[in-house]
């Protein structure tokens, strides 16, 4: 709706996030393509523009972010209880690799101790922070577009009634 605030926005994509356990990741690989991997929200999201997520040190993902940090994440959640589409989310950013433990703990949560046996301990782990640029979503007739530069965030809306167009 076009009367929503950039936080009223962020808060809605929070909001919706918490239900959805898995993203796919997308990042330019070595000879250009794109990638897509998916990766857990671990269901435990206070979003502000901020993501992360934990994988091994050494896996391409992690080259690919440090050749090109440009990266993008798409979500897509339940279908609601009459068969509609459940909202569509789509998030551009920049991701930084993170290595220091120190930082994992902010982040971490029991279930990733069934992927990494020794907990932030586990030697090779790594941490993906992806600050967003843009966050947009589909949600039936409501849809926004969260631009989130360094300095200040803009938000452009609309609505499906509206002609359905996307910035």
């Amino acid at each position: 709706m076009a009367d929503k605030t950039p936080k009223q926005h962020l808060a809605h994509i929070a909001e919706q996030m918490k239900d959805i356990d898995f993203v796919m990741l997308a990042t330019h690989t070595k000879d250009g393509q794109i990638g897509h991997r998916p990766m857990s929200n671990n269901r435990e999201v206070d979003y502000d523009g901020d993501s992360y997520y934990f994988t091994w040190d050494d896996c391409l993902m992690v080259k690919d972010i440090e050749k090109n940090p440009k990266v993008g994440l798409s979500l897509q959640g339940a279908p609601g209880s009459e068969g509609a589409p459940g909202i569509f989310i789509a998030l551009e950013g920049k991701a930084e690799i993170v290595r220091d433990k120190a930082k994992f703990e902010d982040h971490w949560t029991k279930d990733l101790d069934s992927w990494f046996k020794d907990g932030i301990d586990t030697d090779g782990v790594a941490m993906i922070h992806v600050h967003a640029t843009r966050c947009a979503y589909w949600d039936g007739e409501d849809e926004g577009d969260v631009r989130k530069p360094a300095r200040h965030v803009a938000v452009v809306a609309h609505e499906a009634a509206e002609g359905g167009r996307h910035p």
